[in-house]
Order: C-alpha cells, then sequence, then structure tokens
C-alpha cells in the first residue's frame, strides 16, 4: 500500500482549482451568449406579437432570459468540469488500462 505526500495532495489541488476556474470561465461565456441568444427573440415578440405583448411583462422577460443564462452557465460548467476530471483519470491510470486496443 503507498502513502500519499503532501507534494501530491497540494498537486491535485493545484489542479482541481484550475479546473474549477476554467469551468467557470467557460460557463460565463457560454451565459453571455444564451443571453444574447434570449434576449433578441423575447425582446422582439413583446414588441411584435399581440399574445406576448399581453401576457410577458418585464418581470416574465428578465425570468426568461436570466433562466436561460443559469442553464447555460451550469450545463456548460458541469460538462467542462466531468470532460477534464475524465482526461485527469485516464491519465493516472495504470498502464494497463490504458491500453485500449483489442488485439
Amino acid at each position: 500500500m503507498s502513502t500519499v505526500t503532501r507534494a501530491h495532495l497540494d498537486q491535485r489541488l493545484a489542479a482541481a482549482k484550475r479546473c474549477s476556474k476554467e469551468a467557470a470561465m467557460a460557463g460565463a461565456k457560454a451565459a453571455a451568449v444564451a443571453t444574447v441568444a434570449a434576449a433578441v427573440p423575447t425582446l422582439a415578440s413583446v414588441r411584435m406579437l399581440p399574445w406576448a405583448k399581453a401576457h410577458l411583462n418585464p418581470t416574465g422577460q428578465a425570468l426568461i432570459i436570466s433562466t436561460v443564462a443559469g442553464m447555460a452557465y451550469f450545463i456548460v460548467a458541469d460538462k467542462t468540469i466531468l470532460s477534464m476530471a475524465r482526461k485527469h483519470s485516464f491519465d493516472d491510470a495504470p498502464e494497463h488500462l490504458k491500453n485500449t486496443s483489442f488485439h
């Protein structure tokens, strides 16, 4: 049984911080794009469609736009963290598990 060194734990902590920072940045970028993508049709429909003009007050419009932005943030951040975890777990795997060929 092997012992875990302090340096190894520090290295893993630094990788986790880097991963979470990268995921937060990717989520923020996705949220910004999603905000614009949701705001344009929402605001345009309120101006052009009679049903939307009658039923979507400014609070409803803001709720639609912010929900889309929040969903985009969490989906992209979660996918980024999972992909990085998968990549790092493969890097740390023993050599006999890395060989995925069927020969």
